[in-house]
């Protein structure tokens, strides 16, 4: 599958945009880090957003998805994230086809493993096997599964029915991220072992109090 040049600037610029400043980036050996940020995107504000979504697959007229993957990223507890720890070998095509209605993009899925993925210790297959049993642990509200007519819900109550919807998951253990007024985001820290746990140092709500879901 061909991945539009376009597609893969938009996931270079998001590497540094997320899942914090460049200044957050340390080195690290792979395997080393403290737990995981599940990055689940409300795809209707990235698709209305990018002025360049619409070249990726994602976004491409007459689809709509709701919340997609992002990405599952090692993260520090004090603080900021490794990064492209090793080189990423090609991700098997098997496995990207096992992704792609996971994470809706060719250059997403690729991105993500340099990126992220290399900083796991895991090989890709099993990185993304992962990826699939930590999207798989976090419920999405029914209220929420889809874009519809008329939706507009404010942050506060987005992060809510998440809570809500996903017994044992608390307010410090999930954060919204905004972006002009609208949820774009929403952030699930995960132990090693795929349970729920607090966040660490710098994975907060971004939202001002007029952000909605829309």
């Amino acid at each position: 599958m061909r991945i539009a040049d376009s597609a893969l600037f938009l996931f270079l610029v998001a590497a540094v945009l997320t899942p914090g400043a460049a200044s957050a980036q340390r080195k690290a050996e792979p395997g080393a880090f403290d737990y995981y940020v599940l990055s689940l995107s409300w795809s209707p504000a990235y698709c209305a957003r990018e002025s360049r979504a619409a070249d990726t697959e994602q976004c491409t007229a007459g689809k709509r998805f709701g919340w997609v993957v992002h990405g599952l990223w090692p993260q520090f507890s004090d603080g900021g994230y490794p990064r492209s720890c090793a080189p990423g070998r090609t991700v098997p095509k098997a496995v990207v086809d096992d992704m792609i209605g996971t994470m809706p993009d060719v250059g997403l899925i690729l991105h993500e493993w340099r990126t992220h993925g290399t900083c796991s210790g895991l090989p890709a297959t099993d990185y993304f096997a992962k990826v699939r049993a930590a999207t798989a642990k976090v419920k999405v509200p029914a209220a929420l599964s889809a874009p519809k007519d008329g939706l507009s819900m404010p942050a506060d109550q987005v992060e809510a029915q998440f809570v809500e919807a996903n017994p044992g998951l608390k307010p410090d253990m999930i954060a919204l991220v905004c972006q002009r007024r609208q949820v774009s985001e929403v952030r699930v820290c995960l132990d090693k072992d795929l349970t729920p746990r607090a966040c660490g140092k710098g994975v907060a709500d971004r939202c001002g109090r007029t952000a909605v879901l829309k």
